[in-house]
C-alpha cells in the first residue's frame, strides 16, 4: 500500500531564515546549533491534526511516495552501473578507490581536520567499507567538531543527553510509576498510601497517574495521544527497504533496527510536537541509520542510536519548512523551492524547460515534491541513495542547493525520452525513474550553471 505525505498544519508566524522551530532548538539540540539563529517560532500543542498535502491533481498524489523493492546483490556491488566494464575499468575502479581511501583517512586523521578540503574530497564519493563514510558523515554533518581532541567530549555529552531524553519521553507511565514507586522503597519511604510523593518532582499529582485521566497534564493521556503515531510508524519501518535483511524481516538483527528507528523517530515526533512525525521521514533515517551501523568501532556502534538520531535531528533542519504546511507558499516553502528548480532547469535546458512547462504541462509539483522532501531517497537504490548523500553532504553551500542540482540533472539526463513524450508518459517516467548512471548525473550536477549569487543565500 502506498504511504501519504501528511503535513502539519501550522498557525501563521513570521519567520527568520531560521529552519528549525524553537522546540528543536531546546530540546534536540541543546547546543549543537552549528552556527544556526534561534528560532522565535511558538511551540505547537501536541495532538494537533496532520493534514495531508493536497496537490492540484488528485492522481498525481498517489505516486508521489512509493514502495521501492531493491536489489540486496546490487546494492552490495561497488562498480559502475555500465553494464559493459570490462576488466581494464574495474581495475581502474578500484585503484582510484584506493587512492581515494588513502586520501580521505589521511585528512581525518588529522588533529585539526580542514573542513573544506574534506568536503572536496569526499563530494567525489567515499569507498565503501570500514568506518570510512561513517566518521565523515558525522563530520560533514558538523556533529564530530573538526578537532579530534574535543571528539570524545563531544559525543560523550550528546550521547548522554539522547539517553536522558529517552529515559524521559519513550517510557511507559506504568515503568515511570515502579521506577518511583521502588526508589522511595529502597530509600525507606512509606508507599502503601498511594505514590504522589515518587512524582513530586515530576509535577504529576496521583489524578494524572490514573490510566482513565483525561487531563492534558496526565501522563497517560501524553503516551496515549502518540499511540496512533507510533503505530503509522511501525506500519512504515514494515515497508523500509523491504527486500534488505538488515531493515526488513523477523531476524534478530531487523528487529533491533527497527526498534531503534521507532525509538529516533518517535522521540522526534515527542520532542517536535509542531513538525510530530510524516511519512517518509523514515526513509530519510534508513541511510543514516544503516551507515553508522558500519562503523568499526564498537564503542560507537554500542551508540548508534545516539548518534543518528542527533544527525537526524540536524539533516532536518536543512529541509524542515518542507513539512510544514505553514510555509509551503512562503520563501522557504516547497512552492518557492520547486520554482527554483523550474529555473535551474530554464537557465541549463530552456528547450527542455519549455517542453515539460508548456507542451506537456509536466508541473514539477507532479513529481519533484517527492524528490525533495524524501532527498532523492524513494529514486534510487540503497547503494546509490549514499554515493548521491556523499555529494550532498559535501557541498559547501549546502545541502538543498546540491539538492537542486540533481533533480535538474535527473531531467536532463533522460532529456530525449522527455522530448519524446506527452504528459502521461513523462509523467510515469519522472514518478518511476529510471536507473541511470550515478557518476554522470553527480558531474551533470556540478557543471550545471547556477541561477545567481542570491541563489545560494536562500539555500
Amino acid at each position: 500500500m502506498m504511504p501519504k505525505i501528511s503535513k502539519l498544519n501550522v498557525p501563521e508566524k513570521p519567520r527568520k531564515l531560521v529552519v528549525f522551530p524553537e522546540r528543536i532548538g531546546s530540546l534536540v539540540i541543546n547546543g549543537f546549533h552549528h552556527g544556526r539563529e534561534e528560532s522565535n517560532y511558538e511551540e505547537i500543542e501536541s495532538g494537533e491534526e496532520l493534514q495531508t498535502f493536497d496537490l492540484t491533481r488528485d492522481f498525481a498524489l498517489k505516486q508521489m511516495i512509493k514502495d521501492r523493492c531493491y536489489d540486496f546483490d546490487d546494492e552490495l556491488i561497488s562498480f559502475p552501473q555500465n553494464k559493459n566494464r570490462n576488466l581494464g575499468s574495474v581495475v581502474l575502479h578500484a585503484c582510484n578507490d584506493d587512492e581515494k581511501r588513502s586520501d580521505l583517512e589521511y585528512e581525518i586523521s588529522r588533529k585539526e581536520i580542514n573542513l573544506e578540503k574534506l568536503q572536496r574530497l569526499a563530494s567525489s564519493g567515499i569507498p565503501d567499507g570500514g568506518s570510512l563514510r561513517a566518521t565523515i558523515w558525522k563530520l560533514l554533518f558538523g556533529y564530530l567538531p573538526t578537532s579530534q581532541d574535543l571528539w570524545e567530549k563531544e559525543l560523550n555529552e550528546s550521547r548522554l543527553k539522547y539517553d536522558k531524553l529517552k529515559e524521559e519521553f519513550l517510557r511507559k507511565p506504568s515503568e515511570l510509576s515502579w521506577r518511583k514507586d521502588r526508589s522511595m522503597t529502597l530509600l525507606g519511604h512509606d508507599t502503601s498510601s498511594g505514590v504522589i510523593e515518587p512524582f513530586k518532582r515530576y509535577n504529576i499529582s496521583k489524578e494524572d497517574d490514573h490510566p482513565l485521566s483525561l487531563g492534558k497534564t496526565s501522563i497517560w493521556h501524553q503516551y496515549f495521544e502518540f499511540t496512533e503515531i507510533s503505530e503509522q510508524i511501525d506500519r512504515d519501518l514494515q515497508r523500509t527497504h523491504p527486500d534488505l535483511e538488515f531493515f526488513s524481516g523477523d531476524s534478530s538483527l531487523s528487529r533491533k533496527n527497527k526498534e531503534s528507528m521507532r525509538n529516533i523517530l518517535l522521540l522526534f515526533a515527542k520532542l517536535n510536537p509542531a513538525i510530530s512525525y510524516v511519512q517518509g521521514m523514515n526513509e530519510v533515517l534508513a541511510p543514516l541509520y544503516y551507515v553508522f551501523s558500519t562503523d568499526n568501532d564498537e564503542h560507537n556502534v554500542a551508540n548508534l542510536e545516539a548518534d543518528t538520531f542527533s544527525c537526524f535531528v540536524i539533516l532536518l533542519s536543512s529541509c524542515v519548512d518542507h513539512f510544514c504546511q505553514q510555509f509551503d507558499c512562503g520563501s522557504f516553502g516547497i512552492h518557492s523551492t520547486l520554482s527554483k528548480l523550474s529555473e535551474l532547469l530554464k537557465t541549463n535546458d530552456e528547450e527542455l524547460w519549455h517542453h515539460l512547462e508548456f507542451k506537456t504541462k509536466v508541473n514539477p509539483q507532479f513529481y519533484a515534491f517527492r524528490w525533495i522532501t524524501l532527498l532523492l531517497t524513494q529514486e534510487f537504490s540503497l547503494h546509490h541513495i549514499l554515493r548521491i548523500w556523499d555529494t550532498l553532504l559535501s557541498n559547501p553551500f549546502g545541502l538543498q542547493e546540491m539538492l537542486l542540482r540533481i533533480c535538474c540533472a535527473m531531467l536532463m539526463c533522460v532529456k530525449s525520452k522527455l522530448i519524446r513524450g506527452d504528459f502521461v508518459g513523462n509523467l510515469k517516467l519522472l514518478q518511476h525513474f529510471p536507473e541511470v548512471d550515478v557518476e554522470h548525473l553527480l558531474q551533470v550536477a556540478r557543471g550545471m550553471q547556477n541561477l545567481d549569487t542570491s541563489f545560494h543565500s536562500t539555500m
